[in-house]
């Protein structure tokens, strides 16, 4: 096992096509790295530079605090599981494991030994005289998982492995991938542009756009405080709805102005806002709520409201997905299904109310998050 290190790490091609930013990361021993982001923003470069598969255009990449910059993808200890399998057609599972350990000529006996422990950690047991073409997806992923990782490498690199998989095997693959680390704690960097993913496996996620890093965080970091307004679209399903606003200040009190309501804000994380500034209003639809006449009571701790027009019900299961219109804009509440049956119809007026804990503002200008608390 080993550290990273990516040193002022940048990629262009023809020297002039930037796709990867100057980018500071240090990645501890043992921890698992999610690199998050949309389709073109560097992540899976990054991943190819660390794997010796991309040439690094300049800047430092230290793995166990050596320089690897101009080492060859064999000599840097790592494995790498890719989207597709790239497992042999012809040869079982057995020999598909087995086969980065032939090639160094390692004893008979120590091979069967390394595949059979491999096997049963990720239940292959049963699988090793199969071939590939007799396998499920999950199976075949598990098999080159199983590859890479008997070869007891320094880090272990991911580049969206689950993303041919149906929704039952990504759930359940997701699963032994954790279950993997938790045991072997070995270093990881995975590359998705699956928030799911990144939020139940990561240590740490790595929000990237454009080629830099828009955020780095715990996922609770990321879900709760976003730092900037692209860090509050991107994570968090469903989307988090934006509001444009402005901030008003009346006497000792601090207003926020948005499609015509006029609510007050009273936190001290807000207080330093100066009247005029021009801001979004992001709330979560998990963190809106049918309002309760309860909710209108001064002291209730909700004197947010917010008057809609339904537009769709979408049944999930114990919630529904309400979307509404408000003015101008298609917001969406996420509601327990019982409430949402019995109020909620297309075409239908509906009070919602929402905590202002549960706000977050950023500059319009900027997109930086004001009152970031944590």
């Amino acid at each position: 096992m080993a550290n990273i290190a990516c040193r002022q790490l940048h990629k262009t091609y023809d020297h002039k096509t930037a796709v990867l930013q100057p980018f500071d990361l240090e990645i501890d021993d043992g921890e698992f790295i999610v690199l998050l982001g949309p389709s073109g923003c560097g992540k899976s470069t990054l991943l190819r530079m660390v794997a010796g598969l991309e040439d690094i255009s300049g800047g430092e990449l230290l793995i166990g605090g050596a320089v690897v910059n101009d080492l060859p993808p064999r000599e840097r200890n790592v494995a790498m599981v890719f989207q597709n399998y790239a497992l042999y057609p012809h040869m079982t599972v057995y020999d598909n494991i087995a086969f980065g350990l032939r090639r160094l000529k390692v004893p008979a006996d120590e091979i069967e030994r390394r595949v059979r422990e491999v096997a049963a950690i990720l239940s292959l047991d049963s699988l090793l005289d199969r071939k590939p073409r007799a396998m499920s997806g999950g199976q075949q992923q598990r098999t080159a998982i199983a590859r890479a990782m008997i070869k007891t490498p320094q880090v272990f690199l991911f580049d969206e492995p689950l993303s041919n998989l149906d929704a039952k095997l990504r759930a359940q693959l997701r699963a032994d991938i954790k279950r993997l680390h938790r045991r072997l704690r070995t270093t990881t960097l995975y590359v998705t542009h699956d928030q799911l993913e990144a939020m139940t496996l990561a240590d740490r996620v790595v929000l990237m756009k454009g080629g830099h890093i828009e955020q780095i965080g715990t996922p609770a970091q990321l879900y709760n405080h976003p730092r900037t307004l692209f860090a509050a679209g991107f994570i968090g399903t469903p989307a988090m709805n934006f509001i444009d606003g402005v901030i008003e200040r009346d006497g000792a009190r601090t207003l926020l102005i948005c499609s015509g309501y006029r609510w007050p804000l009273t936190s001290p994380r807000f207080a330093a806002l100066k009247s005029g500034t021009r801001v979004v209003l992001g709330l979560r639809p998990n963190h809106l709520r049918a309002a309760t006449p309860q909710d209108q009571q001064p002291g209730s701790g909700a004197s947010h409201g917010l008057a809609c027009v339904i537009d769709l019900v979408e049944l999930l299961g114990a919630e529904a997905l309400i979307s509404f219109q408000c003015g101008a804009l298609t917001l969406s509440a996420l509601l327990p299904a019982n409430a949402a049956n019995s109020a909620a119809q297309v075409g239908q007026m509906l009070a919602l109310a929402f905590d202002e804990e549960h706000i977050h503002l950023f500059d319009a200008e900027t997109e930086l998050a004001l009152a970031v608390s944590a």
